[in-house]
């Protein structure tokens, strides 16, 4: 029988419980034991795919193309399981099933409620993730904190789930803040007292503390949040502030916290096997010289927005023993050549990442030269593709009104247009091009070096493509179209042959990056940017 683990936070939101419930699937893969993690989150959305990247962050897209919250990504990273739409659940799709399910008439006429038909399709969905994973662990993460009252629904489900459960087969680890008050010296527990109880209100006594900290916790504030919360004293786990994530996993491992837990699910408690984790934790720690990477994107006020992306070039600095520093430009405010060159004079390497909108088009196509021109090492992803199919249609082939539809529909030379499948779609969520495709290499190119292999399969979100009645001419112009589909029809990588480093993909490989496993394509620029 799958054992769940349900994380729950308080007192403030972005007290990192993603990251404690990815490190705890760690450290359980880590004793041999198989792991999923889902994510609940209450916001009304049906998923984050509309939402604005300031306001929501990255929308990490999945294998079986479901758009999902920035978490799933961290779950991936840390414990290399492909994720699919189950793991992630939000309020909006819940009360969309139970609502279709009311119009079908599959109540029998009866009164729809939150209790019990809203909780009873999450609690449906708890259960359906651990029947097609088949896990021994299935950690389910709830976003918010205790208390939001659109996260209710969702805590009266674990309620219930625990109680048909049984004992021993569910735990409840609740992540709560220990503010240091610099005046008094202190670290104060009161907050996390009035979180535990705010829980305990709503029927769910919680098994484990995990204390997000500044600074060690004393043995006596541990004592006193054991008494004052109800928890065992070795169930009081300390977690603080480190510099990098990755090391979260080791330091959780430290406070004896997996163990705890196998002892209260029942399960046999081992010495785990966390040789790899300690060996990238050593590389993170000693890097032996530092690369420059600027990244020009149109959301650079919030870093969330782009935290795969920075992940991947951090992951593909590990394996080259080099730090990564970004520099973060908004394409918006590069009005040209010059200010270009400006720019980018101390850096090592460009990338462009995706995006949506024609804010900021003009100054990643200004970037996007003066790395061509200059042989600076890029990396472009999605709208980084097609802006530099834009910008060497414009500059190289001659075309000097050339664009895309997104951005001027009445251009006479549109290099970037809309997928086919795409041209009488009306509706915006969950309606482009999403989830994994195969792609065919062009032996010999960069992209077929980087990989290593003739055919590979990537993750995909867009609605349009490089127009095929201008690939001819780009092709004769230079341009290389080193990555196609499988039945040549739709162009997924560019690559300029004059340049060490000059390669572009419309599909996202930032979702596929591991912490010792780094996506070629990234590996590929640090590598070039190391000998820039």
């Amino acid at each position: 029988m799958t054992k769940y683990i349900f994380i729950t936070g308080g007192v403030v939101s972005s007290l990192g419980k993603g990251i404690v419930a990815a490190s705890l699937g760690t450290l359980l893969k880590a004793r041999g034991y198989s792991v999923t993690i889902q994510k609940f989150d209450p916001y009304i959305n049906v998923d984050p795919g509309t939402m604005s990247p300031f306001q929501h962050g990255e929308v990490f897209v999945t294998d079986d193309g479901a758009e999902t919250d920035l978490d799933l990504g961290h779950y991936e990273r840390f414990i290399n399981t492909p994720l699919g739409k189950i793991n992630s659940v939000t309020s909006g799709s819940v009360y969309q099933t139970v609502i279709n399910k009311e119009r079908a008439g599959d109540y029998l006429g009866g009164t729809v409620q939150v209790i019990p038909h809203i909780t009873d399709e999450i609690k449906r969905r708890m259960k359906q993730s651990a029947k097609q994973f088949k896990p021994d662990f299935s950690i389910c993460e709830v976003g918010g904190t205790v208390g939001d009252i659109e996260g209710l629904p969702f805590i009266e489900s674990i309620r219930q789930f625990r109680a048909e459960a049984g004992f021993g087969n569910t735990l409840s680890v609740h992540v709560t803040l220990l503010p240091y008050l610099p005046t008094s010296g202190e670290l104060k527990t009161k907050p996390s007292q009035h979180s535990v109880n705010t829980l305990r209100s709503f029927g769910i006594q919680p098994d484990i503390l995990v204390c997000r900290t500044q600074k060690p916790v004393p043995k006596n504030e541990k004592d006193k949040l054991a008494l004052f919360c109800s928890v065992d004293k070795e169930c009081v786990i300390e977690c603080r502030d480190m510099s990098s994530i990755y090391e979260v996993p080791l330091a959780l491992e430290a406070q004896n916290i997996a163990n705890v837990v196998l002892k209260r699910l029942n399960m046999k408690e081992s010495q785990p096997n966390l040789k790899d984790w300690e060996k990238l934790i050593g590389k993170i720690a000693n890097p032996q010289r530092t690369v420059k990477v600027a990244i020009a994107g149109k959301y650079t006020k919030l870093n969330d927005a782009y935290i795969s992306v920075v992940e991947s070039l951090k992951h593909a600095g590990y394996a080259n023993d080099a730090k990564v520093e970004i520099k973060w430009l908004a394409s918006d405010e590069c009005t040209s050549l010059d200010e270009a060159a400006k720019m980018l004079e101390d850096v090592d390497a460009l990338l462009v990442p995706g995006g949506f909108g024609v804010r900021g088009i003009e100054g990643k196509i200004n970037i996007i030269r003066y790395a061509r021109e200059n042989d600076l090492p890029f990396l472009g992803i999605c709208l980084g593709m097609q802006c530099a199919v834009i910008e060497y249609a414009r500059n190289i082939v001659g075309l000097k009104d050339a664009n895309s539809a997104e951005f001027d529909e009445s251009t006479g030379h549109k290099v970037v247009d809309l997928m086919l499948e795409q041209k009488n779609v009306a509706g915006i969520g969950g309606t482009m091009r999403l989830g994994k495709y195969d792609c065919k290499l062009k032996t010999g190119s960069v992209a077929h070096k980087a990989y290593g292999t003739d055919l590979i399969e990537e993750r995909h979100r867009h609605r349009y493509e490089v127009n095929n009645e201008f690939k001819a001419q780009l092709e004769n112009a230079g341009l290389v179209f080193s990555g196609t589909s499988p039945d040549g029809l739709l162009a997924e990588i560019t690559e300029y042959p004059k340049n060490r480093w000059h390669v572009a993909c419309q599909f996202h490989p930032e979702f596929k990056s591991r912490p010792s496993e780094p996506h070629p394509l990234f590996a590929g620029l640090i590598k070039n940017a190391i000998k820039n």
